[in-house]
């Protein structure tokens, strides 16, 4: 009787399918059953996508107890998106078309004196289009209606919709940006995204890191660009494999090195897992930013720490240099168009 228990069992998994998509309150899961990974989004907080898990180990940081607890307080951990720009600007403004915008900062949605990270982050008001499996893949796809915000377009006067869609596929999560520029004018493009990744087999003196770029924005102290670059020497001898240990990175990457589908490939080791981000040819740049890990005590994730390599569709401060016409690489929407790109996560070792 034994056999046909373990033929039974066998019959039943192969009926099952590999890929899932489902919602349950506000958390959206999506899995893969064949490399045993997964993705929980929440799309009611910035659209976050707080989880990615491989065979039972979170690649992803969210030093929360629980989704209730992001909820009452959300910082940046998972995979935040930034917009409608991304990092900081130099000024409590920005030049778009050849024109000045101030910032009103009464309505008390500008962070700083150097504005970081655009108005979106942990915003409400994404909407889930489509959630589904098949086959290939499992994914859902969320909107924004960032025209239908008075407080947004106060800030950022170019009506626009974005839609986000993560889709996991063998293992690996790409996820894809589409924004609508629906103004009477060329909108610029200067988003990004912030993903948090940790590994869990090695501390962090441990990792190596693999950057796939050329070139390295000098920044001034408060971390703006100042126009200048230079070769990524800093991280001789072998700046392809660079050892985290003892180093603190909070740096922009340009002239990013491209294979021949145009992706630029950053990645971090440890043991035996791995994690590359690729990214899609719209994003121009990357920002690494790894922070001296927390001290041991304040939970075992900070302590651990953390590597965030981040799609840029455009460097630190892109909006205001390109005015002055230190940065070249500013990506606009014509009226009525669309900008669109992913980049992809692919884990191994796990």
């Amino acid at each position: 009787m034994r056999w046909v228990v373990f033929a039974l069992a066998a019959l039943l998994a192969a009926a099952e399918p590999r890929y899932s998509a489902h919602q349950t309150g506000d958390v959206v899961r999506l899995q893969d059953a064949k490399t045993q990974t997964s993705v929980s989004v929440i799309p009611s907080v910035g659209n976050v996508a707080f989880d990615m898990s491989v065979k039972g180990q979170p690649i992803l940081r969210f030093p929360y107890a629980s989704v209730e607890e992001f909820k009452k307080a959300p910082r940046l951990s998972g995979i935040p998106f930034l917009g409608p720009w991304a990092n900081r600007l130099d000024e409590l403004g920005f030049f778009a078309n050849g024109q000045h915008y101030t910032f009103n900062a009464d309505l008390g949605n500008v962070r700083g004196p150097h504005p970081i990270h655009g108005l979106l982050s942990s915003a409400a008001g994404w909407q889930v289009v489509q959630l589904k499996s098949d086959a290939a893949a499992a994914w859902v796809t969320s909107r924004l209606e960032f025209f239908r915000q008075p407080a947004w377009m106060a800030q950022f006067p170019f009506a626009h919709t974005i839609e986000m869609t993560y889709r996991l596929s063998d293992g690996a999560l790409e996820v894809a940006a589409r924004i609508t520029n629906q103004s009477a004018v060329p909108m610029p493009v200067a988003i990004g995204f912030h993903p948090y990744f940790q590994l869990t087999d090695a501390p962090r003196d441990e990792w190596v890191v693999s950057l796939g770029a050329r070139t390295q924005w000098m920044l001034s102290p408060d971390k703006i660009p100042t126009g200048e670059t230079r070769p990524i020497d800093r991280f001789t001898p072998n700046p392809a494999q660079i050892a985290l240990r003892d180093l603190s990175l909070d740096d922009v990457f340009g002239d990013l090195v491209r294979d021949a589908s145009g992706r630029a490939l950053m990645s971090v080791k440890g043991r035996s897992q791995r994690i590359d981000v690729l990214f899609g040819p719209n994003y121009r740049a990357a920002v690494v930013y790894a922070p001296p890990p927390a001290p041991a005590g304040r939970g075992a994730s900070q302590a651990q720490g953390f590597i965030c390599f981040e799609p840029m569709a455009a460097i630190t401060n892109a909006l205001n240099m390109a005015q002055r016409g230190l940065y070249k690489e500013l990506q606009s929407i014509p009226p009525g168009g669309v900008w669109k790109e992913s980049f992809w996560i692919r884990p191994s070792g796990f």
